[in-house]
């Protein structure tokens, strides 16, 4: 078949929009015109009238008129936004839709109605079209089913990069390791202090693993050590260098490369490294030098004629010899595709996150799905830590974590930033058990505040909550704003900062009763009561809080970033933390910002608050899981006030977020 050059991300051809009322909804956008499948999946509100332009477009070029295949085609593209990466024909009837046509995607979907194709035709039908091609053909289809699995095929080729480069890292001879030194090190470097007799120190397995392997992962909640372990293994792989000039070799340390996902997180990173750092031994403290962190775009070196090309690729690689990425969570796929595409085969890559956590916004769930594999022992590294951790316990032994010991996955499990009824809270809703959930959220311990409100605040407004149950989350407000306008007004750059992570509204949604839009005005009516003269000194007020909502690659700003204005002996400016010195802008040169009294817990990904309210949308939002929950009350540091129906917490719980992939059964 002749090769289609078409990207099914770009195909949406033209179209009239008329606006129409359909299925008891008013002013719901739909493609004109659109008979059969597609028109009726349009009208519900399962397609979008991009989805259905792409199908049509895709269809016209290939010659693909058979409705089930379009419509097959419109649900891949969908898809994509909903964060999979393909699906599968044969259940997807019984995914969970959002409502395309609502403002914010926050109606769940009855789709029972729906005239879906049988499942098993559908799938024949779609496996002998010309626009889709089976697994091992060549490219040069704008789709392919691979697995049981319908992909895009840009989306399938990433998940093979992802796939091969993985495998092929695993099964590849280990790193020359002196187990011997590394044994010492591991002894000198780690202290099991604070673990409960008989608990097994993960940190030093994990730590030990990285050293041991091209490829590891340390997975962890928040507070379970991951960066303090990071710190610690990277004095380690410091340390065998030495061990080889000692053999002969000349002397040259690593380069080591930090890296997270957003500006945020990165700064975090270089902040939690820096000073995990400063507690370790003298002379394997100095040898780590000064490190510092960046944002995964600015590390590949983003090109700017280019939205999703980078200086370092197959054919250019990085020049580290070790790579470590955290809040691997919000990793998407495209965006690990071209990490593994740039990282040397002979570099470490260490890779870190909480797979508990809610995936990318764009589609992928390559954290989970590594983790989730059930992949299999990787050869000799079983017998390797026997000679360096002689006190493990055995190969098999599932007692330590729940993956198997020798794959180069470490889950850490003992908590040590939070514990009490915070970590309590997260295991339960990490273990989908609502029953204990409801119990720990009215066991009365003080670090977690539940308010459930007495009607529909979608209806009834503040009338939904009794009197006074919102005054606790209206003083966390009220305080923080006071405290940052305060230190911003002074000059007080680090006290303004830190006054951001003091406490954070988090939402599901960005508009609706439960969102965003609708909270930040409510908090602005409290700041206008409580502070007088708030907001009222123009738009670049002292003590503004900031929020990036679009990546700008030249001034080092990523979208989430967070910052505050305030005032310097040079003027007003922005300031933004970077790990060390905070990053100061003038106003003049911000784009896409716009100010964060309350953000979605997909925003709040890679940051940390002492404080945090959560409003948990209602029980038939398609965006409420247990992954959306876990999130939000686990960016909290002391203490967590949930605000929500009891039977939306239940379902969360019992919801997980099922991105559709292929990578976990083929790890």
């Amino acid at each position: 078949m002749t090769s289609i050059g078409l990207d099914p991300l770009s195909a949406t051809a033209p179209a009239a929009v008329a606006t129409t009322a359909a299925a008891d909804r008013d002013d719901v956008q739909l493609a004109h015109g659109v008979p059969g499948l597609l028109g009726e999946f349009n009208r519900a509100g399962v397609l979008g009238v991009a989805d259905v332009h792409a199908a049509r477009a895709i269809g016209r070029i290939g010659g693909e008129t058979r409705p089930q295949v379009q419509l097959a085609i419109a649900l891949a593209v969908r898809a994509l936004r909903a964060g999979s990466v393909c699906i599968d024909l044969r259940t997807i009837a019984d995914a969970v839709f959002a409502d395309t046509t609502a403002e914010d995607a926050s109606q769940q979907l009855d789709v029972s109605a729906l005239a879906w194709p049988e499942p098993e035709s559908w799938f024949a039908d779609c496996s002998d079209s010309p626009l889709i091609a089976a697994e091992g053909e060549p490219d040069g289809r704008p789709l392919r089913m691979a697995g049981g699995l319908l992909y895009l095929e840009r989306y399938w080729r990433q998940e093979e990069t992802v796939r091969r480069q993985l495998q092929l890292r695993a099964a590849a001879p280990p790193p020359v390791v002196d187990l011997d030194r590394l044994r010492s090190g591991l002894q000198r470097i780690f202290d099991s202090a604070g673990l409960a007799p008989g608990e097994p120190d993960l940190q030093q397995r994990a730590a030990a693993i990285s050293v041991l392997r091209w490829v590891s992962v340390l997975a962890g909640g928040p507070g379970t050590g991951k960066t303090t372990t990071v710190a610690k293994l990277l004095a380690l792989l410091q340390d065998q260098q030495l061990a080889a000039a000692d053999s002969g070799a000349r002397y040259r340390p690593l380069r080591i490369a930090l890296a997270a996902p957003t500006g945020k997180a990165a700064a975090r990173l270089e902040e939690a490294v820096r000073e995990a750092s400063g507690r370790l031994p003298t002379s394997d403290r100095g040898r780590l030098g000064e490190l510092t962190a960046s944002t995964l775009h600015r590390l590949l070196g983003w090109v700017p004629e280019s939205r999703s090309r980078f200086r370092h690729h197959a054919r250019n690689h990085l020049p580290y010899d070790v790579v470590v990425v955290d809040e691997m969570s919000m990793v998407s796929l495209t965006l690990m595709a071209r990490l593994l595409d740039a990282v040397r085969p002979d570099a470490r890559l260490i890779l870190v996150g909480d797979p508990d956590q809610l995936s990318s916004v764009e589609a992928g769930a390559v954290l989970a799905d590594i983790v989730g594999a059930a992949g299999g022992a990787v050869p000799g590294l079983q017998e390797s830590l026997e000679q360096v951790l002689p006190d493990q316990p055995p190969a098999g032994d599932r007692t330590v974590d729940d993956q198997q010991p020798a794959r180069a996955v470490v889950r850490l499990q003992h908590t040590w930033r939070f514990g009490g009824a915070i970590d309590q809270l997260a295991r339960a809703i990490r273990a989908s058990d609502p029953d204990r959930v409801m119990e720990v959220l009215r066991s009365g311990d003080e670090s977690l505040i539940f308010t459930e409100p007495i009607g529909d605040p979608a209806v009834a407004g503040d009338a939904a909550f009794e009197p006074g149950a919102l005054v606790l989350l209206r003083t966390e407000v009220v305080d923080t704003a006071r405290a940052i306008k305060v230190a911003a007004e002074a000059g007080d750059v680090s006290a303004a900062l830190a006054g951001l992570e003091r406490h954070r509204l988090l939402c599901a949604h960005r508009r609706g009763p439960y969102g965003v839009t609708h909270w930040t005005r409510e908090i602005l009516r409290w700041l206008g009561d409580s502070l007088p003269g708030y907001a009222t000194a123009g738009e670049w007020y002292p003590g503004r809080p900031l929020l990036i909502t679009a990546n700008d690659y030249e001034m080092s700003l990523y979208n989430g970033d967070t910052g505050v204005v305030v005032q310097t002996a040079n003027g007003i400016r922005a300031a933004f933390a970077r790990g060390g010195e905070a990053t100061m802008i003038s106003p003049v040169r911000l784009d896409a910002v716009q100010s964060v009294h309350a953000m979605t817990v997909h925003r709040a990904q890679g940051s940390q608050f002492r404080t945090v309210s959560f409003v948990v949308p209602p029980p038939d939002s398609p965006l409420l899981t247990r992954e959306l929950l876990y999130t939000a009350v686990t960016r909290a540091t002391e203490r967590v006030i949930v605000i929500g129906a009891e039977d939306a917490i239940r379902r969360a719980t019992l919801r997980p977020a099922n991105r559709a992939s292929g990578l976990r059964n083929r790890l």
